[in-house]
């Protein structure tokens, strides 16, 4: 009888501990999965700004004999808007948003060489993109931008950016929604890092150096991103544990006055 009961409370104390783990599992899941949505939506709306600044290059070539340079930048920046759009649908974390904005950058690069071809202009230099909004294609030249709050940095900006920071306007920054507020995409948190790493991520000296600027001192989602995180992995590895402390408990009490 006693055995019987050891292997009751054994087979309810295993039922307990997989229905813990399930949960904290499905929780898992459903933190990732609204961590991930809005940078989806980011890179969505990337790439259909993309093909809409292709629309804009076809009109604008409508009629004209492309020649071998412009045909090979012309296909290029075609083929990085299908490879963008079937990398975007393919992403199932945000580090896998890096490989859609690297895609993004070289395609937009590839349309600066088109126009610049078209116009009988040397190529541009390849720089990285607008830090305000990497949407607005190449930078320009570098300006001293501070945040709220913030040290001042060099950036990468496009003309209109750069002329509105130099007379103290607010530049075209690119905002996300973070919970009820919209921020600078560089304030949203570790999801953005892989985002803006796609862009800016392989222009030599920049390099890290430039993530840091991105999301640590002045730009400082990161750090508060990484603190909820490590809160709500606590919270949950404190629910798992009392599941089973409460387990072993009942199992106590179930075979109080027992003799083995």
């Amino acid at each position: 009888m006693t055995a019987l009961w050891f292997l009751l409370v054994l087979a309810l104390g295993s039922g307990l501990l997989w229905w813990v783990l399930q949960r904290s599992k499905a929780r898992e899941l459903a933190r990732k999965e609204a961590e991930l949505a809005p940078v989806r939506q980011l890179v969505f709306e990337d790439v259909t700004a993309l093909g809409v600044e292709l629309q804009d290059l076809d009109l604008d070539l409508a009629g004209r004999q492309l020649t071998p340079g412009e045909n090979s930048d012309y296909q290029r920046a075609l083929d990085a808007y299908e490879a963008a759009k079937k990398a975007g649908d393919a992403i199932t974390s945000p580090d896998q948003v890096k490989h859609v904005t690297e895609i993004l950058e070289d395609g937009r690069y590839a349309m600066a060489c088109v126009r610049a071809r078209a116009a009988g202009e040397p190529l541009p230099v390849r720089r990285p993109p607008c830090f305000f909004d990497p949407r607005h294609g190449l930078s320009v030249e570098d300006v001293a931008y501070a945040p709220p709050g913030g040290a001042i940095r060099d950036v990468p900006a496009c003309a209109l950016d750069a002329e509105r920071v130099k007379v103290g306007a607010e530049p075209d920054i690119r905002k996300v929604m973070v919970g009820s507020q919209r921020v600078p995409y560089w304030q949203g948190g570790r999801a953005y890092q892989p985002y803006a790493a796609g862009y800016f991520g392989a222009f030599g000296p920049m390099d890290w150096m430039f993530m840091g600027l991105l999301f640590g001192g002045g730009f400082d989602g990161l750090g508060e991103g990484i603190g909820a995180i490590g809160e709500g992995i606590g919270e949950g590895i404190g629910s798992i544990g009392d599941g089973i402390g409460g387990m072993f408990d009942g199992v106590g009490d179930m075979f109080d006055g027992f003799d083995f």
